[in-house]
């Protein structure tokens, strides 16, 4: 009779007793869900090992990258200047050998003073006559004129040889303006603005006035420019 008395209890126990699920009791694995708890509630509960690991990497020192280009960055600079030297010298090699940049004109202010106003002078003395001093216009010509323009000036100035004596001319000739097209060495080219005027002295005196252009070519002889050839600019 205790016997099924004991047994009838037990099983009364077990009854009222509720059950457990295996592994109920037992704690859940690291970075699982508990029973009940929703998967994104345990993702936010589980520790994010991924942002550890990325702030320990950023604080980890770098590479300097400078330390790496500053080579390359060198040599680029270093091709860069000899490139820019070459052609310096280059440049500056053409421009020595350019008949243009030898044009003392451009660089030379003293001796381009000194060639216009010799020039200028020694014009004003070959295109101005007198009829009373035909000499006067002699001798300046052969101051002052030298190669072709010798005969130049005598061709351009017969007229009024030939009409002086008879209507008393006097031929007077001013350069009011002047520049050095060329200037090399012994050489030069000017062009030459000029006012003339021609005054009747006779009876009836009358003076015209005309204005000239017309280009020279100068050569140095010892401390003084001749005029070697006038252009007039008609063919």
């Amino acid at each position: 009779m205790s016997t099924t008395r004991h047994l009838v209890n037990r099983r009364r126990r077990l009854a009222t007793t509720p059950s457990r699920t295996p592994g109920a009791g037992a704690e859940p694995a690291y970075g699982q869900p508990e029973a009940g708890q929703e998967p994104e509630a345990a993702a936010s509960a589980a520790p994010n090992t991924d942002t550890a690991d990325d702030s320990r990497a950023d604080e980890a020192p770098r590479p300097s990258r400078l330390r790496v280009t500053l080579p390359a960055v060198l040599c680029a600079l270093t091709v860069l200047l000899g490139a820019v030297a070459v052609w310096a010298f280059a440049s500056a090699s053409s421009l020595r050998d350019e008949p243009a940049r030898q044009n003392a004109a451009l660089t030379d202010i003293g001796r381009t003073s000194e060639v216009k106003g010799r020039i200028s002078e020694a014009v004003g003395a070959v295109f101005s006559y007198d009829y009373a001093s035909p000499a006067r216009s002699d001798r300046a010509a052969s101051t002052y004129l030298t190669g072709r323009a010798v005969q130049q000036h005598k061709d351009m100035l017969a007229d009024v040889r030939e009409q002086a004596p008879k209507q008393k001319l006097v031929l007077t000739t001013t350069v009011t303006e002047s520049g050095v097209e060329f200037l090399d060495g012994d050489r030069a080219r000017l062009l030459i603005f000029a006012d003339q005027s021609n005054t009747r002295t006779g009876k009836d005196e009358e003076t015209t006035y005309a204005a000239a252009m017309f280009a020279v070519d100068a050569v140095r002889r010892g401390d003084t420019w001749l005029i070697a050839a006038i252009d007039t600019f008609t063919r």
